[in-house]
């Protein structure tokens, strides 16, 4: 190997994970360069000003914080704040003509109470409720901690839980039935359903379901999802920061073509010919890209199936149940979320259509943080709106000749884009007196603040895998008899040199920096 720009590891991909672990390695006395195809580091976790002509700085994919350990951000020194909502999530739904809603603070209230009670009839569904989630509150306390420590087997995490009948009804039975037989109103089965489906398409009734549930109810401990202060570009400036203090060299607009390696270490080659030498690689991408480029097999895994929107809105909307709409937009809006239409969806999705009724959750960042708006239209009142449209699978972008490659035309995917973006608004504006549309913000040009991103949108923008958020299909956080013996950290790969530091990795779905924290342990482990 050539013995020209050598470091001890090189890191490609320069979003959260992969300057997690550059530091990390940093500080452990490591020589580190990341290297980061586009001109700005960040990945999914970027703020971006999506409307030329309104001073907004939007999260434009990853939005909210739930998984980053505490631990890490005290490790590596991250002056990055997350912002409690006091509202949970607020459901509008309609018992014959008249409109009514469901409104859930963060903390258990009369208010939620009596929300409850209105929409059942009774208090079993409340009760239901605190005990469920209850029980998830304890086996999250006890298993976010082992996300930052190496893999255990099954038997063994699952005796130091020590919670068996949690531990059945959340890994070993499909969350769809433990939903089903605890609850029986629809649209509290729905709500819960959700945390199970967010970028993921899938049945309430496969253990897939289970695992994006598991990962969105356990960040921290307690699995709330947080506001970032600033945004997600907050979280990158900071990561940037406390990387090229600790040492590590970055190189941005060096996307890579060629991965080499024997016994000494890797050799990775950038698309202009330049060789970057390192004792080991840590791959801060898609497992799948990763294959391409080492003329590997890929990993099979599901479609990503959300559809994005991003809105600058001049106003809030209001809403038909009556309700404060700064009550309504301050958590989750669950929109046409209820179980059987999610099952629905999925199952019409599947058969190649868009939904009707398409579920949706929205989120109103400026409700907590304004500080990402000018003080000109925070003044104004001015809010941002994020969309997130469940199981609309990239299949539905791909071109009309039905390939499920992932190839579709400029104008195919222009088509299914608007249909999608449409299906999503009538959908939304159901439960809207004022239209959404009479709410938007208008550029200059004429058109509305609005941003549609689709699955096939977010592969080619930020190289998310036919959409994937996950990059690939999410596992349980330990060994099973299936996983591969060398696995200890969760990022090791079939070369001892090369190590999985992205979502891609065992434990590495969602913004938490754990894969890039578990790939550089498992880089200092092997020394």
């Amino acid at each position: 190997m050539s013995l020209d720009r050598k470091y001890d590891a090189v890191v490609v991909g320069g979003g959260h994970n992969g300057l997690v672990a550059a530091t990390y390695l940093a500080r452990a006395g490591k020589s580190v360069i990341l290297l980061e195809a586009e001109g700005e580091l960040g990945g999914a976790t970027t703020s971006v000003r999506s409307f030329p002509d309104f001073d907004a700085r939007l999260s434009r994919y990853s939005y909210l914080v739930s998984l980053l350990p505490d631990k890490i951000v005290s490790d590596l020194g991250i002056n990055f704040k997350t912002l409690e909502r006091s509202i949970a999530s607020y459901t509008p739904y309609r018992t014959a003509d008249l409109h009514q809603g469901l409104l859930i603070s963060q903390n258990w209230d009369e208010r939620t109470a009596q929300g409850f009670r209105d929409l059942t009839g009774t208090e079993t569904e409340a009760i239901n409720w605190q005990n469920f989630y209850s029980e998830i509150a304890q086996l999250a306390q006890r298993i976010a901690p082992t996300l930052l420590q190496p893999l255990k087997s099954v038997d063994t995490l699952r005796d130091e839980i020590g919670l068996p009948q949690t531990w059945k009804f959340l890994i070993e039975r499909p969350i769809g039935e433990s939903i089903r037989e605890r609850f029986s109103n629809d649209i509290v089965r729905g709500i819960i359903l959700t945390d199970a489906l967010i970028g993921t398409y899938t049945s309430a009734d496969d253990l897939q379901a289970n695992r994006c549930f598991l990962y969105h109810l356990i960040g921290n401990g307690t699995g709330q999802w947080r506001v970032p202060l600033g945004g997600m570009g907050a979280l990158v400036a900071e990561l940037k920061r406390v990387a090229l203090n600790s040492g590590v060299e970055i190189k941005l607009n060096s996307r890579i073509s060629g991965i080499d390696s024997d016994k000494s270490g890797v050799v990775v080659t950038g698309v202009n010919g330049v060789k970057y030498v390192g004792r080991d690689l840590l791959f801060a991408a898609a497992p799948q890209t990763l294959a391409k480029i080492r003329g590997s097999v890929a990993p099979n895994s599901l479609d990503g199936s959300q559809l994005k929107i991003n809105m600058l809105v001049s106003r809030l909307p209001r809403l038909k149940s009556g309700i404060d709409p700064r009550l309504a937009f301050a958590g989750t809006l669950h929109i046409n979320e209820s179980y059987k239409q999610l099952e629905r969806a999925y199952q019409v999705a599947g058969s190649g259509s868009m939904p009707d009724d398409l579920p949706l959750e929205i989120y109103c960042h400026t409700l907590s943080d304004s500080s990402i708006l000018s003080p000109e239209l925070a003044a104004q009142g001015y809010q941002t709106l994020t969309l997130f449209g469940l199981h609309t699978p990239a299949s539905l972008f791909d071109s009309s000749s039905g390939s499920s490659s992932g190839s579709s035309s400029d104008s195919s995917r222009d088509t299914a884009r608007a249909a999608a973006s449409q299906a999503a608004l009538a959908s939304l504006n159901q439960y809207l007196l004022d239209p959404i549309e009479s709410v938007l913000a208008i550029c200059t040009d004429g058109s509305l603040a609005m941003e549609v991103k689709s699955p096939l949108d977010l592969e080619s923008d930020i190289g998310l895998p036919r959409g994937n958020i996950f990059h690939r299909d999410l596992d349980f956080p330990f060994i099973d008899g299936s996983a591969n013996a060398n696995l200890n950290w969760g990022a090791e790969t079939d070369d001892p040199h090369i190590f999985l530091a992205g979502a891609g990795a065992r434990r590495g779905g969602g913004v938490s920096g754990i894969a890039g924290h578990n790939a550089a342990m498992a880089v200092l482990a092997s020394d």
